[in-house]
């Protein structure tokens, strides 16, 4: 066992790969095409809420009373 500590010591760590995981030169680094599709997406969010909103203010304040009766609908002819 004493002649194996010394050998484990003087070990050195194996090199490392060329391309560890595929973290080269450009990772991390995002493009224009997404900064596009995020910009375009705040878009489409932006005009959802401003349709939604427009459909809340159409909703009636409560629905608790009911809505004006129908008339009665006339008799078919025939």
């Amino acid at each position: 066992m004493a002649a194996t500590v010394p050998l484990v010591l003087t070990q050195t760590n194996p090199p490392k790969p060329a391309d560890p995981g595929g973290q080269g030169e450009d990772f991390g680094k995002s493009s224009p095409l997404g900064f596009l599709i995020l910009v375009l997406f705040f878009v489409a969010v932006a005009f959802l809420v401003r349709s939604m909103t427009k459909h809340l203010k159409k909703l009636p304040e409560t629905f608790d009373k009911p809505a004006e009766p129908e008339p009665p609908a006339k008799p078919a002819l025939g």
